[in-house]
């Protein structure tokens, strides 16, 4: 594909330290030369021998594609192939140092390529804020290129100005392997414009048509997300489309079981080599996270790399999990790959035992892509931070996930835990229907998690997947927060049931409101009233847009919603509350 040498993001903040920030960018070209300018003196030509230049190291994204459901750029030539096609993109990373605390720096990028300048604007940047310090944050999830999400991030600059981060709970894109649903489709949200106030959405409402640019946040401000459902790819394929691929995830174990029917031929003798190939192979042929794991540069933990970490920011120590699982349909049917089954079986098959069916089509329900139940690599982790000085010690305790603990959306059901599959069978024992049921008590977020942030004092928890706002507050005082509703709502059930499975009730969790108890907060400034007259308690629309935004100075959180069907209307602050201080306890420990 020919290109015109271009930027093709602006650049944008990453893991910042007491010192330092890191400094990302991407091109559509390897290049001989990226770097990052920086110093006082950057916006004053003639003082500007004085500030310091930091060179990138650069990296080529490995499954970044496109297909025939990409839109795509002028300057990217359409595929006329059923197949996707390889899309070359360029990862560039400086790491600015020396840096003073509390000092904002301005800064600017370049890319040479065969000669040709590229240079971007001049944002700012700062190192890690230290303790005390006053800080904006905002509180994002679930974009996915919808429809309002560039009116909802233009509407949070002009409404709180510059933050000073973003945490994101997950669900960037739609697709992550589909690179223009990061960096160019062509209808304008896609995920980095709209971060970067480079976006052109037209959004029409009532017959008027207004163009949103997003909001110019992560060059200046650093970015710490977390893995929801669709930041994971299924079963890797040269052939099928990426849409496809996305569905197509399996579970690790059953990819497991499957290895060794193929490897006998092809094992490699040396056993680091095989164990290698062993993984690399099971990955192809369940899900991977690595078009994720390549674009962006977060804290680590020793068991769970980028998935799942903990990082102080300020007066912040927030932790972050890997809490999702796939995305199935509720309903059944003979060829369809659902939460609560997988295609039937013929009758002519007369199997009576599973290993008998073709499995390779199943999608094996709801399945969760990293244990976290007691026990798991994840909880172990868990509960060591929960003990750890840093997180004892910080004035704000914060957990964001991806998957809610309390909602009333339709996606928390059913319970958060792993199938239990079960097989229907007539009078001869032969197999009718694969069936899969979530029992309620175990619930892996309720039964094994909650306990042990309630016992560690967090006093946040922030979550999305629903498309809704709605927040809740436990007896001891920890707040939960789903602020997903940025662009598109799929509906809130606090009288009307969701979909559920034809089984019984313990397969589902509760049809009607929060399945997990708490009852959800009415918005304590200007809640939204139904037909009736009565305050709702969640904002669950297609044309009002909400954002959330942590101010730690008071430890407040305001929810704010933006009327697109009105462009020139205010943004109306509709819900506050204050995080409390917690004592220092330490956190359960569960045997």
């Amino acid at each position: 594909m020919a290109v015109t040498p271009r930027l093709l993001t602006d650049p944008f903040l990453q893991l910042p330290t007491p010192t330092s920030i890191r400094v990302v960018w991407f091109t559509e070209f390897p290049g001989s030369q990226h770097f990052v300018t920086y110093g006082p003196n950057l916006t004053t030509p003639a003082e500007k021998s004085c500030d310091r230049t930091v060179m990138a190291t650069s990296s080529q994204l490995s499954r970044t594609r496109e297909d025939q459901k990409s839109h795509l750029n002028s300057q990217v030539v359409d595929l006329i192939n059923a197949r996707p096609e390889e899309r070359q993109i360029w990862r560039h990373e400086a790491i600015v140092n020396k840096l003073t605390p509390g000092v904002r720096v301005p800064y600017q990028v370049t890319s040479v390529q065969d000669e040709q300048v590229i240079t971007s604007r001049v944002f700012s940047l700062m190192a890690q804020p230290t303790p005390q310090t006053a800080l904006k944050i905002l509180l994002t999830s679930d974009h996915q290129l919808k429809p309002l999400v560039s009116a909802n991030l233009q509407k949070v600059v002009e409404t709180v100005g510059a933050v000073d981060a973003v945490f994101f709970a997950g669900d960037l894109v739609n697709i992550p392997d589909r690179a223009s649903e990061w960096f160019d489709d062509n209808r304008g949200g896609a995920f980095f414009p709209v971060l970067q106030g480079r976006a052109a959405y037209k959004l029409e409402k009532q017959g008027q048509e207004t163009i949103y640019r997003g909001g110019e946040i992560i060059q200046h401000a650093p970015l710490f997300t977390t893995i929801g459902n669709h930041e994971v790819m299924g079963r890797f394929s040269i052939e099928n489309s990426l849409s496809s691929q996305f569905d197509d995830a399996v579970p690790r174990a059953i990819a497991s079981a499957r290895y060794p029917e193929q490897a006998q031929s092809n094992q490699p003798a040396d056993d680091s080599t095989g164990s290698t190939a062993r993984a690399a192979w099971i990955k192809d042929h369940s899900f991977n996270t690595d078009t994720y794991e390549e674009i962006f540069t977060l804290p680590t933990s020793e068991t769970g790399g980028k998935t799942y970490y903990a990082v102080t920011f300020g007066d912040i120590r927030l932790v972050v999990l890997y809490a999702t699982s796939i995305w199935r349909v509720p309903e059944i049917g003979p060829e369809i790959r659902g939460k609560y089954s997988d295609p039937v079986p013929q009758p002519s098959q007369q199997a009576k035992e599973l290993s008998q069916l073709d499995q390779d089509a199943w999608g094996y329900g709801q399945h969760i892509f990293e244990p976290i139940a007691q026990g798991s690599k994840q909880y172990q982790w868990l509960q060591q931070e929960l003990n750890s000085p840093e997180f004892q010690q910080a004035k704000y305790k914060v957990v964001m996930l991806h998957h809610p603990l309390h909602s009333l959306g339709g996606n928390i059901v059913p319970p958060y835990t792993d199938p239990i599959t079960v097989s229907d069978r007539a009078p001869d024992s032969t197999i009718q229907a694969i069936r899969y049921e979530y029992p309620r008590e175990s619930n892996y977020l309720i039964r094994d998690v909650l306990p042990l942030l309630e016992a560690a004092g967090v006093q946040l928890v922030f979550y999305g997947h629903c498309h809704l706002w709605n927040r809740f507050v436990s007896p001891s005082g920890m707040h939960f927060l789903e602020t997903s509703n940025v662009g598109n709502s799929y509906g809130a059930y606090l009288e009307q049931p969701r979909p559920t499975a034809p089984s019984s009730d313990s397969a589902t969790g509760t049809a009607i409101g929060n399945p997990n108890g708490l009852a959800p907060v009415v918005p304590t400034i200007a809640p939204l009233k139904d037909e009736n007259g009565r305050s709702l308690p969640y904002l669950s629309s297609n044309d009002l847009t909400a954002f959330s935004i942590f101010n730690t100075a008071d430890g407040t959180v305001s929810s704010y919603y933006f009327d697109t069907r009105q462009p020139q209307s205010s943004v109306i602050k509709f819900d506050e509350f204050q995080l409390l201080q917690t004592s220092t306890t330490k956190p359960a420990t569960q045997s």
